[in-house]
């Protein structure tokens, strides 16, 4: 069973999908863990994808998300730490943590191109 659709893992930008079956086999694992929905705020990310063009525009690389290996899930307070806590145990290896603002998120990947394991915030 799948908690995510193609839609809501798909660029923003340009609707393209493009993740690995690997990555959302492990967040459908989570999904289930952690028993409530894990809303996504930004899935595949296209090169042309605002926030992926900026990295170019700075000679910064591209991200996990434009690989489709990357995710951001709209979550705060107990399901923030809940989610993290669920992510170690599948394995996630580098975790992002926003939780200020009205735009909080915890974001999970695994690309091997960053440092991993680890944890950063925004």
């Amino acid at each position: 069973m799948s908690y995510f659709t193609e839609d809501e893992l798909a660029c923003t930008c340009c609707g393209r999908y493009k993740f690995a079956d690997e990555f959302l086999y492990i967040l459908n694992q989570i999904r289930e863990e952690c028993g409530f929905p894990l809303p996504v705020t930004s899935g595949y990310r296209c090169e042309k994808h605002p926030i992926e063009a900026a990295k170019k525009a700075t000679g910064r690389p591209l991200g996990a998300h434009n690989r489709g290996v990357g995710v951001d899930i709209g979550v705060r307070g107990e399901r923030a730490l809940k989610l993290v806590e669920v992510a170690l145990r599948h394995g996630v290896p580098r975790i992002g943590v926003n939780q200020k603002g009205a735009a909080r998120f915890i974001h999970l990947d695994i690309d091997t191109q960053g440092p991993r394991p680890t944890i950063w915030s925004y």
